[in-house]
């Protein structure tokens, strides 16, 4: 017996219920979009006035200036970085828990409540404690002087926004690695530990590989978070410093746009980041996901 077919005929209602929504995603996602697409093939005044049609002149600039290449290669680095390190820390979290030692059920809400931090107070909170003068480093700099100085030093800076960024993706991070593990039958790793096998080994050829669909998706939504959320720790803790050494393709915009008042290059770059990870993670979906195996 076949039931009948449930149908909703108030179609007003229904446009009511989403219309709120689609506000939102238009008045915050789609009008500014549109916006710096027009902006990005015009040239728009600094104090306001006509725009003037320039084609591709805006992208020729951008991707004719050395400068610009510099903040592609140095938004590459720092999201791999990034994205390895907040992985690899929230894994091993993961493991810790999972395995149900003495307080975890603490530990499991104390490593996630950093993902409710918002990203200018991490900034702050890791430009006072990798202070060099008076963070926790400044014992270090006394015995080493100037062994670490991330306003002077491009190397250190960029260490400093990578531990700032990945520290604020480790809670989320956690949270499905964790759901993953909880999700593998118990008596795959027990017979594991009964046929000898070591937590290492066990981690290594039966939970890592069961774990590979949550891996895939958070390496896209954390190499994405790099790039297009980062300005907030950037901007507090080195702006853009030292001599551009942390300058990454999203701070770029705001420098470029806000300070140097050039709105239209500032709108040619981010329709060249948002291509540029859209490409990206059409790469990671068309070929990182061909080693992925769904159980």
């Amino acid at each position: 017996m076949t039931g009948k077919r449930v149908t909703f005929d108030n179609l007003w209602l229904a446009g009511l219920l989403i219309a709120p929504q689609l506000l939102l995603v238009f008045t915050f996602f789609y009008w500014p979009a549109g916006e710096a697409l027009y902006w990005a093939f015009t040239l728009e005044p600094p104090f306001g006035g006509g725009n003037q049609w320039v084609g591709w002149q805006n992208f020729e600039t951008v991707l004719g200036d050395k400068l610009y290449w510099s903040s592609v290669r140095i938004s590459v680095l720092f999201a791999l970085a990034s994205t390895a390190t907040a992985m690899a820390i929230a894994l091993i979290l993961a493991m810790f828990v999972d395995r149900q030692l003495p307080g975890y059920r603490a530990y499991r809400f104390m490593y996630f409540w950093p993902y409710a931090v918002a990203a200018p107070a991490v900034g702050l909170a890791f430009r006072f404690i990798f202070a060099p003068d008076a963070g926790f480093l400044s014992a270090v700099n006394q015995w080493f002087p100037g062994l670490w100085n991330p306003a002077r030093d491009g190397l250190d800076a960029m260490i400093l926004i990578v531990l700032a960024n990945a520290w604020s993706m480790v809670a989320y991070n956690f949270i499905f690695f964790l759901a993953g593990l909880q999700s593998i039958p118990r008596t795959l790793t027990e017979a594991a530990a009964m046929d000898g096998a070591s937590a290492l080994r066990r981690m290594r050829d039966l939970q890592l590989p069961l774990l590979a669909p949550t891996l895939f998706f958070l390496i896209v939504i954390n190499i994405t978070d790099s790039f297009v959320h980062s300005f907030g720790i950037i901007d507090i803790t080195t702006g853009g410093g030292p001599a551009r050494a942390t300058e990454l393709m999203v701070y770029k915009i705001y420098s470029d746009g806000f300070k140097g008042k050039d709105y239209s290059l500032a709108a040619a770059q981010s329709i060249v980041l948002m291509g540029l990870v859209m490409l990206l993670t059409f790469v990671q979906f068309r070929y990182v996901e061909r080693r992925v195996h769904y159980a």
